[in-house]
């Protein structure tokens, strides 16, 4: 059978970008297909434009910080909205920047839902392509808890909150997560009064870190921010000109704004995989370790497959995904590999590996490893002195896991990725050299209080004397 193209990318998110970019420079005839924007929810509604606004907070923020410590005696002054200028940033990225890297792959953008006529034929409003093999690529949406109410509220999600005309007076998020933190920190320094409620013990649950979650809730505190862990949202209602959220427990909390970050939902139905045979259901499109499905020229990759919900995970599996599909002598198993996560909250927090509460309960003997950014003097000089380095790793070096609260983290995390993927010993990490005075240093010092601790071995300082005396 000939066939249209040489490749279908339904959804050109991350995911999609890596298999229709990597798949047209390989020499294949490709097909992208985006309902919405290229970029998908990442670089339109979702980590890009929330790390803008974060960054415009922060700058407000740090002009009162400057004034709190009597470095400035003006008058902090009001930002106006930011959304145009961020929507400006987003236009320029994805007209100048984004369209070019498509330049070998063929486009059908915002022409409706693709859907699927048969394993290898795709439907896109009136028009019908083929492919010899077809990526799906569709992402998620928000997910919108079954509160009483919530159908009658005019919400605000990660798809509409930069869409805002001005800096809400307050406003009640449902969610502890990545997003329900950074935005409230985000709108917090621009002005708003803003509160957290969820169903969670504490704040940030996907890191299994109490610890964690009790530290940011403390800066929070410190920022006016409130948070209301282990809550039951019973109802929400217009009352009074606000948005009223009642609690199990008896809370009612009023606000201008309400904003759902309360986890991600995969839609698939319009997609109609069951005219190619796709076998799916409510956790996503099964895969094997290829990314293939039960029909095995049909992959899925991103966030429809259920795997880690992460923007950059999604990316990895592309890449794998399209490698997998050319190559008869490469296997690329995700299983394999290892994803580092940020939240880009102030303080940033960090994580990749196995977490302590899971070494635990796998019975995976370990020690924690930890330096503080209290006791770096560039961390004090440059007042990031909150947060610290933690690692987990056994008596011989082996890293499990490592997370880090602190300036920087988010940068400082890939080399960690790096050392538990290449089964790097802490030793390793110690004699290598690091940029002083970088907060990545701290990545040193915790292997060297590591190996610091080695040296107290009564055996080993003993050993050392006795060749030193005879060299």
């Amino acid at each position: 059978m000939k066939y249209d193209f040489d490749l279908i990318c339904i959804g050109l998110g991350p995911a999609g970008m890596a298999v229709s970019i990597m798949g047209a420079e390989m020499g294949l005839k490709v097909c992208g297909i985006e309902k919405n924007k290229i970029g998908g929810e990442c670089m339109n509604v979702g980590c890009i434009p929330s790390k803008s606004l974060l960054r415009i907070a922060k700058y407000r923020h740090a002009s009162a910080k400057l004034k709190e410590m009597g470095l400035s005696d003006g008058t902090l002054q009001e930002i106006k909205s930011p959304f145009a200028k961020i929507n400006q940033y987003l236009d320029y990225v994805s007209e100048k920047k984004t369209l070019k890297m498509f330049d070998k792959v063929e486009l059908i953008l915002g022409k409706g839902e693709a859907s699927f006529i048969d394993s290898h034929t795709v439907k896109v409003g009136k028009r019908k392509v083929t492919a010899r093999k077809i990526f799906v690529a569709t992402g998620t949406e928000p997910l919108i808890p079954p509160i009483k109410g919530m159908k009658d509220i005019d919400i605000l999600t990660n798809q509409n909150v930069f869409k805002l005309l001005k800096i809400p007076e307050s406003m009640t998020i449902i969610g502890g997560g990545a997003i329900g933190c950074e935005m409230a920190q985000a709108f917090s320094r621009l002005g708003t009064k803003c509160s957290i409620v969820h169903m969670d013990d504490f704040l940030i649950p996907g890191g299994n870190d109490k610890e964690i979650g009790g530290l940011l809730e403390k800066i929070f505190k410190k920022e006016d921010i409130k948070v209301y862990n282990s809550k039951k949202i019973i109802e929400v209602k217009n009352e009074d000109g606000k948005i009223a959220l009642y609690t199990e427990d008896g809370i009612c909390l009023k606000s201008e704004k309400l904003l759902v970050a309360a986890g991600r939902k995969i839609v698939l139905e319009a997609l109609k995989l069951e005219n190619a045979g796709v076998k799916y259901g409510k956790n996503g499109v099964e895969v094997d370790n290829k990314y293939r499905t039960s029909v095995k020229h049909i992959y899925a990759v991103g966030d429809c497959n259920g795997g880690m919900l992460f923007s950059h995970a999604a990316m990895h599996q592309g890449m794998f995904a399209i490698m997998n599909a050319v190559s008869p002598f490469a296997f690329f198993n995700y299983k394999n590999y290892v994803i580092p996560w940020t939240v880009f909250s102030d303080p940033q927090v960090s994580f990749v590996g196995t977490s302590e509460k899971e070494l635990k309960k796998r019975g995976i003997k370990y020690k924690t490893n930890m330096t503080k950014y209290e006791n770096y003097g560039a961390a004090i000089a440059e007042n990031v002195s909150e947060g610290y380095v933690k690692v987990f790793a056994n008596a011989l070096g082996r890293v499990y896991g490592v997370v880090i609260v602190g300036d920087g983290s988010g940068e400082m995390i890939n080399e960690w990725a790096l050392v538990i993927q290449k089964k790097i010993r802490l030793h390793s990490v110690m004699f290598l050299a690091h940029s002083f005075p970088t907060m990545g240093f701290l990545t040193k010092r915790v292997a060297e209080g590591w190996m610091m601790e080695k040296m107290n071995s009564s055996l080993i300082q003993n050993l050392c004397k006795f060749f030193y005396r005879i060299m």
